[in-house]
């Protein structure tokens, strides 16, 4: 049990395996969360060579410090990021033109919401063939167990604080996260210091729709456009989205 570092120090939010997990187990536990109640997270540290296992074995958890995913309106949240992340200044690094650019067609103006995509592509299963391929490709991450309803709430029950640059408050990100999971068939996979992972069933499957998916995320997390690869526009982070079944987002 991992005790978090905050408020009285007895908040026991989150189970650590103490060793890496094995390839075949967050699948065998997400199809037992129905009856066991914890949600698994492939957690992943930017020192799992060392003892701390930062921020999971450190403690540098805020279950405490958050409020619940259900106070929250998802669509209202995006909408007021994106104008955050939109809004231009005397003190911007870019020129109003160049900065408005970035989030063409849109500008400032917010689209509103992507459209539902129904599929038939099992979201639980997909979700457990992408927790193999990422612990392929992270073999040092451990298996994190968490007392939550669902993926997008074991996030804020757990007490991560990925996003803090942004906003300290986890279950804003859980909302639309929770909100994800109708819409698109998203599954909360895996989740590093500052960085998410999630499996999608139902992404956009054409430029129109993956444009507003893209001005989500960007509202959601605008270090994905503005610090990922170039050209750093919203259109072409939108054709990288076409037809992708799992989600990165990191927060600088």
């Amino acid at each position: 049990m991992i005790t978090s570092d905050e408020g009285d120090g007895d908040v026991q939010p989150l189970w650590l395996s103490d060793r890496p997990a094995p390839v075949e187990l967050w699948a065998q536990i997400q199809t037992e969360h129905t009856t066991s109640g914890l949600w698994p997270l492939l957690l992943d540290s930017p020192d799992s060579d060392g003892g701390d296992f930062r921020p999971w074995g450190s403690g540098e958890i805020f279950p405490e410090q958050m409020s619940s995913p259900a106070s929250h309106d998802p669509a209202g949240l995006l909408a007021q990021w994106w104008a955050a992340h939109t809004a231009v200044d005397e003190d911007d690094l870019l020129p109003a033109a160049e900065r408005l650019a970035v989030t063409a067609p849109f500008g400032q103006s917010w689209p509103g919401l992507a459209p539902s995509r129904e599929t038939a592509t099992n979201a639980d299963q997909l979700a457990g063939e992408y927790a193999q391929a990422f612990l392929t490709d992270r073999p040092q991450s451990r298996l994190g167990l968490v007392i939550a309803a669902s993926g997008a709430e074991a996030l804020t029950a757990a007490g991560w604080a990925g996003p803090c640059n942004y906003d300290d408050d986890t279950a804003k990100f859980s909302a639309v996260i929770a909100d994800w999971e109708h819409r698109f068939g998203t599954r909360v996979v895996a989740v590093g210091f500052s960085t998410l992972h999630i499996s999608v069933a139902a992404p956009p499957m054409n430029q129109e729709d993956a444009l507003l998916v893209a001005a989500e995320h960007f509202a959601f997390c605008p270090d994905n456009i503005w610090q990922g690869s170039r050209p750093h526009t919203l259109a072409a982070y939108a054709e990288r989205l076409t037809g992708a079944h799992n989600w990165d987002f990191w927060w600088d």
